[in-house]
Formats: structure tokens, sequence, C-alpha cells
């Protein structure tokens, strides 16, 4: 039975997690070696939960009993948990050593499951003690409030490490939908056209980016690709993009935009830097 999570990676996902988790009575360690990085974290989660009061949408009883389930670590040692979901670069070798490290001081029995986006969790499982307990979680931004989790799995995966985590998905109120590991799973498989189709738009000369979004957003899609690819993170966009690129062949179709790896190469990474393909504020 999970009772507690930890979440490694503090970033904008591991942070959502988190309070997510919290929110739904579990008790949550937030994991993250660099100290700037974990106060930052809970600067944020303390303000998304504040402003929820401010709404009206929850009791300040209600506010504090969230945030007195979440604990704040530098310490890898303090990793001991019933589920660890990883949230950290999108790299398979850091991940694989996280997961031998917090395999290491737990139970056979805690679950060790990744919020990667594209990465394959066969690869993952490698060189992991009991690969039977390593699985994919993948959360969709913002986690407080997006429903889907894609549950991924591999022949390695047992039913029982599968079920736990649908099990926890629907305490949280998510919809989880069961998928085998697989380039891009289901949601980046599908939707990497949407964003490499409007990028070749608006490198051909067809149409500008703020067009484009407007169309889209037109016709009944809830953001525009533009607009869907500064929140997101044009890097964590772009490793999407060039993880399916790889591990499908390289296909012409699948080959990522120019245009995003300038974005990346400059800095212009979306909201979190305050300009991507659009300017925000950062105050």
């Amino acid at each position: 039975m999970i009772q507690t999570v930890c979440v490694a990676g503090s970033g904008t996902m591991g942070s959502g997690i988190a309070q997510c988790a919290a929110q739904f009575g579990f008790r949550v360690i937030l994991f993250d070696p660099f100290e700037t990085a974990i106060h930052k974290a809970k600067q944020s989660i303390e303000k998304s939960i504040g402003q929820l009061v401010v709404k009206q949408k929850i009791k300040e009883t209600e506010a504090a009993d969230w945030m007195s389930r979440l604990h704040y670590t530098t310490s890898i040692q303090e990793a001991v948990c019933d589920l660890l979901i990883e949230a950290i670069i999108e790299k398979p070798e850091p991940k694989i050593d996280l997961f031998q490290q917090v395999a290491a001081m737990n139970a056979p029995e805690t679950i060790l499951a990744s919020n990667t986006s594209s990465l394959s969790i066969r690869e993952l499982q490698q060189n992991c003690p009991h690969p039977e307990r390593v699985a994919g979680l993948h959360f969709f931004n913002p986690a407080t409030l997006m429903k889907l989790v894609e549950v991924v799995s591999t022949e390695n995966t047992s039913r029982h490490t599968t079920d736990a985590l649908v099990a926890f998905c629907k305490q949280l109120k998510k919809v989880p939908v069961t998928c085998t590991d697989a380039p891009g799973f289901i949601v980046n498989r599908v939707a990497r056209h949407y964003y490499l189709e409007a990028m070749r738009l608006v490198e051909q000369g067809i149409a500008d980016f703020e067009s484009i979004d407007q169309i889209m957003t037109a016709t009944g899609f809830k953001m525009g690709p533009f607009t869907l690819m500064d929140l997101i993170g044009m890097d964590i966009n772009l490793a999407v993009s060039q993880s399916l690129y790889d591990a499908l062949g390289q296909p012409a179709r699948l080959k990522p935009s120019a245009l995003q790896e300038q974005k990346v190469s400059n800095g212009l990474l979306g909201r979190k830097t305050g300009k991507g393909f659009y300017t925000y504020d950062k105050a």
C-alpha cells in the first residue's frame, strides 16, 4: 500500500506532482540535491496553495494540512518511501543512477516510477534490482490540473506494480491510461506532428506562429502548438522530439525543427525563462 511518496527533482513537474500527492493525503518527500532548487520549489508550492485559499477554493486549515504533509530535503538518504517518482533531467544515465541509489536504501517492494515523457522504460530497468517494480508514470503539465497520466510497463514490469500505480493515480483523481513501453508512449507519439508541422509552416513562410495558434484554438484545441511548447519548455519538447526521432530510425517526418533548436540554443525556453515564441512577465 502506497502511503509515502518521494518525488526526486523539484522543477516544475516534480513540484506539481509533489503538491498533487500532498493534496490527496499522501506523505510526500520532495528531494533535490540543490538547495536553491528546493527553496524555490517550496516557495512555488506554498504560493500555489495560498492562491487556492485566496480564491476561496480551500480553507486555511486545509491548506495547512496539505503543507504539513510535505517534507523538503537535499539528502537522498531521506528518500525512503513506498513509491519514488523521478522527475529529473531527461537523460537515461542519471535516472538509472538515481534508481540504483534509491533501490539500495529501500525495501524490494518500493516502486520506482519515471516521469519521463519519451525515454525507454526498459533501459531504465537495466541493472536495477527487482526490475519488476520499475515503470513509467508520465504526468502532464501542470500536474496539479491535468487529469491524464500514462502508466507505462514493459514485459519485466509486474502486474502488481502496474495495478498499484493505476490505483495511486485514481487516488489523485487522475485518469490513468496504461500502455506498453514504446517510443513516445501514446501522447507524445501522436502529438509530435502537432508541433513539428506547425513549426514547418513557420519555417516555410506559410504562416506566422501567432496565426497558427489562433487557428488551432478557434477550431477547438485548448492551446495552439506554440503556446503549448512555451508552457512545456522548449528544451523538454525538443528533447522528446530528438528521442523519438532517434528511436524510430530518424524518419524525415519526425526530424526536429531547426527553429526550435535555435530557440534552445539561445536560451529562449518559454515561460520558465520569460521568453520562447512569446514573451512573458517573470514577476
